[in-house]
């Protein structure tokens, strides 16, 4: 079943028929107090670098969040859009938990946009999946509901279920829900990566639907976070993970979702894993260095 996010100029099928859709997490002013700062202002510089660094380093969708503190966050959110859209051409995911943000997002944007979310809360179904229906996009659907998130695996499917549903009532087709099982801290909840994998799994089996997540949330709290990031993505690929959002820029995380691809037939010849490192290659020979490990003082 395949979920189709498209810009004025570019299409992006989320199936796991097809390689893993990395959708860059970097425009997002929580945890970013400057990036936060600046967008209030209406200063969009290094949200402009930020977009074409993500997608130059691999990235095939971006995440847009305009969440400031005491800011207008839909005007932000469409300025954003629009800014973002001028300076590169992959389709966009429309990241907000306020509906008039996301509304405004979704008319300033130029395509077939991914909002990004709705939970399986009645008043959040109820207020979202409308906007979405009557924009012909596609919907994160996040797996908590009025209750909180549970660590229970029925009950979270139950919850994926109920939004899928709830979708379709609203003429919303399957192919356009993206389920997000929630990546729990590893560190924190034990077993939560086993967990996220059989949801993966269940989901994909019993309700067909593509999956997406926010992947660095599994490594919260602890050292190696690439490295841990990295297991996981190559991890929940292989159990039929789609897409996730994530940060384009940690090189371990890319060559991890590259390596899954090849591996698991997604990457005809292996030509992606290929073009990565003659990439790599001409980027080196280009800045007159050679690998090696930085001097240390």
């Amino acid at each position: 079943m395949e979920t189709i996010i498209t810009s004025p100029s570019k299409k992006v099928i989320i199936d796991p028929g097809h390689p893993f859709v990395i959708i860059g997490e970097r425009i997002n002013p929580t945890g970013r107090k400057l990036l936060g700062k600046e967008m209030a202002e209406g200063n969009f510089d290094r949200v402009r670098q930020d977009a074409v660094a993500q997608v130059e380093a691999g990235a095939h969708m971006l995440d847009v969040n305009a969440g400031v503190p005491m800011g207008d966050e839909p005007a932000i959110m469409a300025e954003a859009i629009r800014i973002v859209q001028s300076v590169v051409d992959v389709p966009i995911a429309i990241d907000s938990s306020v509906v008039a943000a996301l509304a405004s997002g979704l008319e300033a944007y130029q395509g077939k946009a991914l909002v990004n979310s709705v939970t399986g809360e009645t008043e959040r179904l109820e207020s979202v999946l409308p906007l979405v229906a009557e924009h012909g996009a596609a919907v994160i659907g996040i797996t908590n509901d009025e209750t909180g998130i549970s660590h229970d695996i029925d009950v979270r499917f139950a919850v994926a279920k109920k939004i899928v549903e709830r979708a379709e009532s609203f003429g919303i087709p399957r192919e356009d829900v993206l389920i997000d099982p929630l990546a729990m801290p590893v560190g924190a909840v034990h077993g939560a990566g086993a967990t996220f994998i059989q949801l993966v799994r269940r989901i994909r089996e019993e309700l067909g639907v593509n999956t997406t997540c926010g992947a660095s949330n599994i490594s919260f709290g602890l050292p190696g976070r690439p490295s841990l990031n990295a297991a996981f993505l190559a991890m929940i690929i292989g159990a039929g993970m789609t897409s996730a959002i994530t940060n384009p820029l940690e090189t371990e995380m890319v060559k991890a979702i590259l390596g899954a691809d090849a591996l698991l037939g997604h990457d005809e010849n292996c030509q992606a894993w290929i073009a990565y490192y003659k990439k790599q290659n001409k980027s080196g020979a280009s800045s007159g260095r050679r690998s090696r490990r930085p001097r240390t003082k």
